[in-house]
């Protein structure tokens, strides 16, 4: 069940990362100039992504041992990726190992606080998800301040 959950919200986060056009990667709503908003400092759009997948490591690597990336230094993800593409193979990369974490559960495990975790295992493996649905419900809000339906609201044609 946990991997579904996390199959879930790595669908949803790499077809908003491929959504958004690769100029639009350093949108934030801050370049708006909304008067009376509140958006200054906010993280742009390829931030957001780098968010998630230095989190993804930062959460899931007590489950499965992995050493997390040294280009990870905070959890606004490595600072020298920039293309779109790099980008998402970052995601990717991040949500292999939630996979991998996953994997990691069993019925005697599950509640039990990793060696190097905070929490019991089926929270960190299941936070991950939470996390990423957060983060993901901003970018679809990114997208659509740059005039694109998000893939996840087009119609279906059957």
């Amino acid at each position: 069940m946990v991997d579904g959950q996390i199959s879930s919200i790595e669908k949803q986060i790499l077809e908003v990362a491929e959504a958004m056009p690769e100029d639009k990667y350093n949108f934030s709503p801050e370049t708006l100039n909304i008067p009376g908003d509140d958006y200054k400092g906010v993280r742009t759009f390829a931030v957001q992504l780098k968010h998630v997948a230095a989190s993804n490591y930062f959460i899931w690597s007590p489950l499965t041992g992995d050493k997390i990336p040294e280009s990870i230094k905070d959890g606004n993800g490595p600072a020298d990726l920039k293309t779109k593409a790099d980008i998402i193979k970052f995601v990717k990369e991040s949500f292999a190992l939630g996979h991998k974490a996953a994997a990691t559960l069993t019925p005697e495990n599950m509640s039990q606080t990793p060696e190097h975790g905070r929490s019991p295992r089926l929270r960190l493996a299941t936070f991950g998800v939470a996390h990423a649905y957060d983060h993901y419900g901003q970018m679809v809000e990114y997208l659509r301040m740059n005039g694109i339906v998000p893939p996840a609201s087009r119609g279906r044609s059957d």
